[in-house]
């Protein structure tokens, strides 16, 4: 009975939207037919006919594409940007995921796909809108695999079963067809009124209106959905372990954007990748770090209280979990310490290398593969030289000789506050606050581009390499001494009367036996950037 009056639910939306789009096609065409006959008739000027066409068919045209959207989106399939795994490729995943169908009451899927993301799903390929069953796909995130205990990814796999075993998601893509004609018609309508149409600026008015009726309902369902999965999660695995995915699922979700950001794809910007297999699978590494417990453990205690809108298609996390934590206790503990999801896998290390090259954009094919160590110390090195490039530019369109020294020279001759610096990109904000405000956002430039040239000279002569930390950011090593005289040297060198001496005295001074990490001042923190961020500053 519940799933009939969905179904009729879902129907009565698109409907209203048919009956809309219909009776503003009927009314159009019926004032195109009295116009003709009237022309035909009285003989009045053809020229009035035609202006009203034209102006039926501008508000037709958007209404009959929004309409056929339904079947153009039942044509279109889903793309797998992900590693199929079969049965007996997998057999213990495909094991854990038949078991939790059959607790979850319904089928298993015909397809098992792992992909790049921090999510998990599964997607049917329905039959007459959605009323009739085909195939299913499950797509399970690496992420989740490295960062769940078996019992975990059990309750998230429960989840998304467990829309199936009540129906829910049997109308889904009904529900979201009608939707996305909805959009395209408001789209269409609003793109015209952009453009000066009066007539479409109305008619998108009235498609919104529904448009928003139609969000409301339809995700207000969907919101209910979600509740009902998490319980059918509760009851097939247990109430403390769903409890538990689910504080944990937004928890790998931030560390893997930092991960990904910070580590994986450091080197991203110099084609620089980490080794094969541990773009995903150094993941691990921020997970198990004992320096990244106790962010890890604020993540999960604190969920965030999100902001909830009536078109939301998830309740917010920290409802969910408490909706689950409120039931009466079923004796299945949740074990933090059970075994790992990713031990599902056969060969893991393989799985994560074959997960690379199908998830990854095309361009990392060609991209170099550092260890960790030499990889970070790359992306270092290269992100310095790059920050470093207007700085060159300028030098040598002033005629300055290449690199470091060159400049030095440049700046010991004078030309500094000359030429140099007319030649440097200028600061528009800083220009309309006065002459002061330009000078010293001029020298604030030349100072983070010498800062970035001396790393990158001290790094060439082996005094000091970015190092590796899964506990903190990467940081270059530099002895006490060198990390000390660097900030006033740099000042020295772009005071008013510069001095480059004690610059060049730093950089040739002989490099010590074993360099040591030197801790940066905590006002200018000294981090390796990640790609796109700023270099250190000094």
């Amino acid at each position: 009975m519940a799933w009939s009056l969905r179904a009729l639910r879902a129907l009565a939306l698109l409907a209203g939207f048919f009956l809309i789009s219909g009776a503003i096609l009927a009314v159009l065409i019926g004032i195109d037919v009295f116009v003709a006959v009237q022309v035909f008739e009285g003989g009045h000027a053809a020229w009035f006919l035609v202006k009203l066409l034209g102006f039926s068919l501008v508000l037709t045209i958007p209404i009959v594409r929004g309409m056929f959207a339904l079947r153009a989106g039942e044509r279109r399939g889903k793309g797998e940007a992900g590693l199929v795994v079969t049965e007996e490729e997998q057999p213990a995943l495909w094991d854990d995921i038949h078991d939790v169908a059959r607790l979850t009451g319904t089928r298993p899927p015909h397809r098992v796909v792992l992909t790049g993301e921090v999510n998990a799903a599964v997607a049917e390929r329905t039959w007459l809108l959605g009323l009739v069953p085909g195939r299913r796909r499950m797509y399970i995130g690496m992420p989740l695999l490295v960062g769940l205990t078996r019992p975990r990814l059990r309750a998230v796999l429960a989840h998304e079963l467990g829309h199936y075993s009540n129906r829910d998601t049997r109308l889904a893509g009904l529900t979201m067809r009608g939707r996305d004609a909805v959009l395209r018609t408001i789209a269409a309508l609003s793109k015209g009124a952009e453009e000066g149409s009066a007539s479409q600026a109305f008619m998108a008015k009235v498609y919104l209106a529904y448009g928003k009726f139609y969000m409301r309902v339809s995700q207000s369902v969907a919101r209910r959905q979600e509740i009902a999965a998490d319980l059918a999660a509760a009851r097939a695995v247990g109430r403390d372990t769903t409890a538990a995915a689910l504080r944990e699922v937004p928890v790998l979700h931030a560390a893997f954007g930092f991960y990904v950001e910070r580590y994986a794809c450091v080197g991203w910007d110099a084609a620089l990748l980490p080794p094969v297999g541990e773009f995903y699978g150094g993941f691990r590494h921020i997970l198990a770090d004992p320096g990244r417990a106790d962010e890890l453990a604020v993540l999960r205690a604190e969920l965030p209280e999100e902001e909830h809108s009536l078109y939301d298609s998830h309740p917010p996390i920290a409802e969910r979990v408490r909706r689950i934590e409120a039931l009466p206790a079923d004796g299945v503990p949740d074990d933090p310490k059970a075994e790992g999801a990713l031990t599902l896998l056969r060969d893991p290390v393989a799985v994560l290398a074959a997960l690379e090259p199908a998830t990854l954009v095309g361009g990392s094919s060609s991209m170099r593969r550092l260890g960790w160590e030499d990889l970070v110390h790359s992306a270092g090195r290269a992100a310095h030289g790059e920050a470093a490039e207007p700085l060159r530019r300028a030098a040598s369109a002033d005629g300055a000789a290449p690199g470091l020294t060159g400049i030095l020279d440049a700046i010991d001759a004078g030309r500094l506050w000359t030429s140099l610096t007319d030649r440097l990109p200028r600061n528009a904000e800083a220009a309309k606050d006065g002459d002061r405000a330009a000078r010293e956002s001029v020298r604030s430039a030349v100072r983070e581009g010498l800062a970035a040239l001396v790393r990158v000279e001290l790094a060439d002569a082996g005094r000091g390499r970015w190092e590796l930390s899964w506990s903190d950011l990467p940081r270059q090593a530099l002895t006490a001494e060198t990390a000390g005289a660097m900030g006033p040297a740099l000042d020295a060198a772009v005071a008013d009367l510069p001095d480059t001496a004690p610059l060049r005295e730093l950089l040739a001074a002989e490099p010590p036996a074993s360099v040591t990490r030197a801790t940066a001042p905590a006002t200018e923190p000294a981090e390796a950037p990640a790609a796109g961020a700023v270099p250190e500053r000094d």
